[in-house]
């Protein structure tokens, strides 16, 4: 983002906390605000009538909650909420639409995050399809290795399963699978990673290619937090 971009968001910027679970967008609602996030990480996610959900896409420092304003719509058909607590900058949507009329630039170079967001998703559904749950866990936990400070993130088994879109015990077995190929440990609301490459080798070439196109795009990913 350039610094004239940036100075025309800054004014309107306001730093706040990013509690667990904290809805950015809600289903069908215009959405009030975009969210920069500065630490945390929050999950976009596909839900049925129903009410079954499951992750189809993971945004962390990297971008931004909110994203449809950049392509001139008010709402999403999609929730995205807190998975990571942390931090973010908040700016209201009129705010944020009148600095994307004002400047040239500043929608183009979003829209570069919308298209790797879209590059993430469609490797969520492959991945979804053909790799087995082991595999999948391996891709989303370098997902959140990416973009927290450390080794080790709190994260329930119950939430994982909803991310997943799998049962709860499913979650259990593979954290334990990992944790016997001591690729990370496991402990009561955390894990630990120990084997990186470990589980890059495990994910199956499901991780990697979003994550090169954010390089290609803006730089190295886990660089933002490293």
């Amino acid at each position: 983002m350039s610094a004239a971009d940036l100075a025309l968001l800054k004014p309107s910027f306001l730093r706040v906390a990013l509690p667990l679970r904290m809805p950015l967008v809600t289903p069908d609602v215009p959405i009030e605000a975009v969210y920069f996030i500065e630490h945390g990480i929050a999950s976009v996610v596909a839900r049925t009538p129903a009410g079954q959900e499951a992750e189809i896409g993971f945004i962390g420092c990297e971008g931004m909650a909110g994203y449809s304003l950049v392509m001139a719509d008010d709402r999403s058909p999609l929730a995205c909420y807190v998975q990571l607590e942390g931090e973010a900058m908040r700016i209201d949507a009129a705010s944020f639409n009148a600095a994307l009329a004002a400047s040239p630039t500043l929608r183009l170079f979003l829209l570069r995050f919308v298209n790797y967001l879209q590059v993430q998703t469609g490797f969520t559904a492959l991945v979804n399809a053909r790799l087995k749950l082991t595999d999948r866990l391996a891709r989303w936990l370098l997902m959140c290795d990416d973009r927290v400070v450390g080794i080790r993130f709190s994260i329930t088994h119950e939430f994982l399963a909803t991310m997943l879109g799998v049962r709860r015990p499913g979650v259990t077995v593979a954290l334990q699978e990992l944790e016997g190929l001591a690729l990370i440990r496991s402990l009561r609301g955390e894990v630990v990673i120990l084997n990186r490459p470990g589980l890059v080798a495990l994910a199956s070439g499901g991780y990697g290619v979003p994550e090169a196109d954010y390089s290609r795009l803006f730089g190295a990913l886990n660089s933002v937090v490293r």
